[in-house]
């Protein structure tokens, strides 16, 4: 069964806000999708009625079975999308994320698994999201918030938290990207700013919010 954008945008959103054993509002998805409370419940019904999702008036709503695999079908395309953009038409990976939410609605399996393929079947997109495999499964990352990372433990950046431009670009001018090595030097209590120590590069300071914004694993 094909889906439309629409549709396809609610599924992945809903996804994404599902905490685990847990249900979204529709103050929740309204907010996530910046529309109103009244079209998100035109489009809830839609879905509950193509069996992707259980959804009860003013209890909240989840994902049924076939709409998880439905969910992890698009993020699957998204992130390989991002993937192919970045490691071969060598785009930022600050540029990439409105391209590949554009490319996550061809329907083409067959394309999909060629991609994965010619792309060596990476397990991560290049803000370390873990991509899901054809059959829906993830690596479990293992990775921790930088600011819960000891003082002079070396470790590695796994992940940012979001990928927003404003994000990226600030990582990108500060030398911080997915694999880069680094050390937590101090802890500023007063506006939770952390330094930190990169090889070959003097310590500096980034602040709590960005700090915040990092995940990394141990070395």
């Amino acid at each position: 069964m094909n889906f439309s954008a629409s549709e396809e945008n609610y599924i992945k959103s809903i996804y994404h806000l599902q905490p685990p054993d847990g249900v979204v509002t529709t103050n929740e998805l309204a907010g996530e999708l910046q529309t109103k409370p009244a079209s998100v419940t035109d489009m809830l019904k839609k879905l509950k009625a193509k069996k992707l999702l259980h959804y009860e008036r003013y209890q909240g709503f989840r994902l049924s079975s076939e709409g998880k695999k439905i969910a992890l079908g698009i993020v699957r395309k998204h992130r390989l999308w991002e993937y192919f953009l970045v490691q071969k038409l060598q785009f930022g990976w600050d540029e990439v994320h409105e391209i590949a939410e554009q490319l996550e609605h061809i329907n083409s399996k067959v394309l999909i698994d060629r991609l994965d393929s010619f792309l060596n079947f990476p397990r991560f997109d290049p803000h370390g999201d873990p991509i899901p495999d054809t059959n829906g499964k993830m690596e479990v990352t293992g990775h921790i918030n930088l600011t819960n990372l000891e003082i002079n433990h070396a470790a590695e950046v796994s992940a940012v938290g979001s990928q927003s431009t404003e994000l990226l670009e600030l990582l990108s001018h500060k030398n911080i990207g997915i694999g880069t090595k680094l050390e937590v030097k101090k802890k500023f209590n007063f506006d939770k700013s952390v330094e930190i120590k990169i090889k070959n590069l003097p310590a500096f300071t980034i602040s709590g919010q960005l700090a915040q914004s990092l995940f990394v694993k141990p070395l």
